[in-house]
């Protein structure tokens, strides 16, 4: 199948190209956020490939629009829901 080898080679250079402009922007690189980031790309793809060989295209299909709706369900409370401080600097520990 190709369209996944297209996509992730799409994502190669979304991701390099987001990654020079946000260090560009910031000056700086999180090298702590790259770090977690790609623990969980690979830990995600490894993941995924074994789930997807042991399930049916319908069953990846529901579990991918539960996703997408949980992570919208998620967005919207965020931006209704009002924060008990506005604004707020403190430490976090």
């Amino acid at each position: 199948m190709i369209v996944p080898g297209t996509s992730l080679f799409q994502i190669i250079f979304v991701a390099a190209t987001v990654t020079v402009l946000q260090a560009i922007n910031n000056r700086t690189v999180d090298a702590v956020l790259a770090v977690v980031l790609l623990i969980g790309g690979v830990l995600g793809a490894q993941i995924g490939t074994r789930m997807g060989s042991r399930l049916r295209g319908d069953q990846l299909r529901i579990m991918l629009a539960v996703l997408v709706l949980a992570v919208a369900v998620k967005l919207a409370v965020d931006m209704t829901a009002t924060p008990e401080q506005l604004y707020s600097a403190a430490v976090v520990q």
